[in-house]
């Protein structure tokens, strides 16, 4: 958790701020996934600390990066 200020400085300097904005915090064997949302004032939301070391654990991962995947938009070249 001690990337975390890091992690919402980067978030909070995205160029569309309009969109909620997505991070992930990794220390090698434990994922916490973090959503920002930038209004008048910017919250957070993040997850708990979710092990690959659990198989449950591991499938909650997978189908979130998932799901995070399919919200990318690449615009046109």
């Amino acid at each position: 958790m001690t990337a975390l200020p890091q992690a919402l400085t980067y978030m909070l300097a995205r160029p569309n701020p309009a969109q909620p904005t997505f991070g992930l915090l990794i220390n090698g064997r434990e994922f916490v996934f973090v959503k920002l949302i930038q209004q008048e004032h910017p919250w957070y939301a993040r997850s708990y600390a979710l092990s690959i070391e659990r198989d449950s654990e591991l499938h909650q991962v997978l189908s979130i990066l998932k799901r995070l995947g399919e919200l990318i938009v690449i615009p046109n070249s």
